[in-house]
């Protein structure tokens, strides 16, 4: 039995990926459920287990596994490990057309008119609510963070938030903006964080920080008033207004949000583009932002995330030469660990079909080589395998390797599960400095 069929068997029906991330991690790392209890040991034994899967025939699609995983080349057509590709810029040119055209990011001309909606001091740092209005759906809002007093041009900081199962919340999943943060927001930075809201921390160092909400999180999320049809679904009668932010209400709308996701992925694909699509369009315009600051040095950016701020550095850092130096946290493996062994422990966010024919996943991060790359995963993450995210690894070390900029790409283990605490923030801070910090 897997271990998707052990938690089926614990979970009630209306469990959540937020859950399963809480849930197993803590099991699987000894807390709450003492080491060597049968419930720790059985779930122990049962991600030795899946560690297994790419050396058997089982799967999470059964029989199937193999087969599909056997559809594609290893290493796939476009991979820079090829031996066919002698010059990086020639493989380069032809690799990013390929993503684009799979990835299919909609072709929408447009600069963001930005409004200061409000500007205060807290933690030592200059602090600003920004809004702007995108061609599409409501204005996005954005917490920017600076050293008091900041005029010089400084490096920057592209804040990527998480998924978390929470799509209510956003920017403010990252940040800190006064002493009485949301209930929930203080239990999520304390379950993810180490109780730290990181982008803070990383601005008292010396850089300009700009933490946007992104497609369906925060500002930019699906209102369940404005859904028509059966595919609006269920939400308590006494929820009509979605600005109230009693935990109940914020709870009932993230459970409702993940079951509209499939619908939104499905329909994304219909207009032809994909979610990674959409994040990166919207990163961009961020991005655009953050760069178009006075105090910001634009040849001196770099964005981190965990969990899907991971998957979004990976998409962003990779197809976006303006990120000097990235960190993705808590989101490596290959397509091969999600085929054969994870899926269910993913959003719909990851996918862009076809490209696997053509670049593993973590050679879309490798596109951006040989900039400055640091890669920061958890031994006993449950979202996947250690051996395919060790695999991940490897393929980024043979790619940096292959450019000749080995020393530029870092890859870090850690113990415990799904996390970006103290001292994989210390490490990835410590990793901008080396490289976005002027000597």
């Amino acid at each position: 039995m897997g271990m998707s069929e052990q938690f089926d068997m614990m979970r009630p029906k209306d469990y959540s990926r937020r859950r399963f991330i809480k849930q197993s991690s803590a099991m699987l790392t000894g807390f709450p459920i003492a080491a060597g209890s049968d419930l720790s040991n059985v779930l122990l034994d049962t991600m030795e287990q899946e560690t297994k899967l790419n050396a058997s025939q089982n799967s999470i699609i059964g029989q199937y596994g193999p087969w599909a995983a056997s559809l594609k080349e290893d290493p796939p057509k476009l991979s820079f490990r090829q031996a066919k590709w002698k010059k990086r810029k020639k493989w380069h040119k032809k690799a990013m057309k390929k993503v684009m055209a799979h990835l299919g990011k909609p072709m929408i001309q447009f600069s963001p008119t930005v409004t200061i909606e409000r500007t205060y001091q807290y933690d030592g740092l200059d602090i600003e609510e920004l809004s702007w209005a995108l061609p599409y759906g409501r204005p996005t809002k954005a917490i920017l963070l600076k050293p008091q007093g900041a005029t010089k041009p400084l490096p920057a900081i592209l804040g990527l938030h998480d998924h978390g199962g929470n799509k209510y919340f956003g920017r403010r999943k990252i940040t800190r903006t006064s002493d009485s943060p949301h209930p929930l927001i203080e239990q999520h930075q304390l379950d993810y964080y180490e109780g730290r809201a990181w982008a803070n921390e990383i601005a008292k160092r010396g850089y300009v920080v700009l933490v946007p909400d992104n497609f369906t999180f925060g500002s930019r999320r699906v209102h369940y008033q404005d859904v028509a049809g059966s595919a609006r679904g269920i939400l308590k009668a006494d929820h009509k207004d979605d600005e109230i932010e009693a935990n109940e209400n914020i709870e009932d709308y993230n459970s409702w949000a993940e079951n509209h996701e499939h619908i939104m992925a499905k329909s994304l694909f219909c207009g032809g583009t994909t979610w990674p699509g959409v994040f990166l369009l919207e990163d961009q315009w961020a991005l655009d932002v953050l760069s178009a600051r006075k105090e910001v040095d634009s040849e001196r950016i770099g964005c981190a995330g965990l969990s899907g701020g991971g998957l979004r550095t990976a998409y962003l850092g990779g197809l976006d030469a303006r990120i000097k130096c990235a960190v993705c946290v808590g989101f490596m493996s290959t397509w091969n660990d999600f085929l054969l062994n994870k899926t269910y422990t993913h959003t719909w966010m990851t996918y862009i079909p076809i490209l696997p024919n053509y670049l593993d996943f973590p050679e879309i991060f490798g596109l951006r080589v040989p900039l400055p790359t640091m890669v920061q995963s958890c031994n006993a993450d449950p979202l996947y395998t250690l051996p395919e995210m060790k695999r991940a690894d490897e393929i980024l070390q043979d790619v940096f390797q292959k450019a000749g900029a080995s020393e530029r790409y870092k890859g870090n283990f850690y113990e415990g599960g799904h996390k970006f605490d103290r001292a994989m923030q210390q490490d990835a801070f410590e990793w901008f400095d080396q490289w976005l910090v002027e000597n």
